[in-house]
């Protein structure tokens, strides 16, 4: 029996969000192109609803298409993360300030159990940091209704993990993250719109200022006007 529409979006979907991840864990490698045979037998499914997953990847940013060459993962590069987190800047502080005040305590409790769940994958090393870091942040924003800001936030989310994942790579910095992480918790369940919005600038500046390090831009990369520039 053929599948029908519903079964066959919901099968793009999940392969969707399976190609992301091993995107964003690095098990699809950039700049070399993706064999969508191999892939697809790897998956147990056929190339045509790979090939629709691979499609919307592009469109979130994670992938490119070349004529004649297929798909490739795009690099990355401290440009593209300046541009990235330029626009978490310009969205993130302001809409989890307002959602500080609009959540509900249901919407509350389910962003203390999100942290919760990061720090203890977190403590264990568990591929899972990625996704539970976008869930934490997004469980702070989706709150304020602000339903285009929650979409573009997230996108920027799924565009910024591999540099998040880069930042966390040395030096402790989880440690430091989740300090960061708990401090604006706290806020935001105190309802404290104000310091919300200066701890999420100063969170997402640090992670820059770290990832400005990792490319060596230090100095030489653009700054962001008018924030502070101390750690939260």
């Amino acid at each position: 029996m053929a599948a029908s529409p519903l079964e066959v979006r919901t099968l793009s979907d999940r392969l969707m969000e399976v190609v992301r991840d091993m995107i964003l864990s690095g098990a699809i490698p950039p700049d070399v192109p993706i064999r969508q045979d191999a892939l697809a037998a790897d998956l147990n499914v056929s190339k045509i609803p790979l090939r629709e997953a691979l499609v919307r990847l592009e469109q979130d940013g994670l992938v490119v298409s070349h004529a004649n060459r297929g798909f490739f993962v795009r690099g990355m590069s401290a440009t593209e993360a300046e541009e990235i987190y330029e626009l978490r800047l310009k969205l993130e502080p302001e809409a989890t300030a307002q959602a500080s005040l609009a959540a509900n305590e249901e919407q509350r409790a389910a962003a203390q159990r999100v942290l919760a769940e990061l720090d203890a994958a977190a403590a264990a090393h568990l591929p899972s940091v990625g996704p539970l870091n976008r869930a934490f942040h997004m469980a702070l924003t989706q709150p304020g209704g602000r339903i285009l800001t929650a979409e573009i936030t997230a996108r920027l989310h799924v565009m910024a993990d591999r540099y998040v994942r880069k930042h966390l790579e040395n030096k402790d910095r989880h440690v430091t993250a989740a300090a960061e992480h708990h401090e604006i918790l706290q806020a935001w369940l105190d309802r404290d719109a104000k310091t919300v919005r200066r701890l999420v600038a100063e969170h997402l500046e640090h992670t820059l200022r770290d990832l400005r390090e990792e490319f060596g831009q230090t100095g030489t990369a653009p700054a962001v006007a008018g924030r502070s520039r101390r750690r939260a």
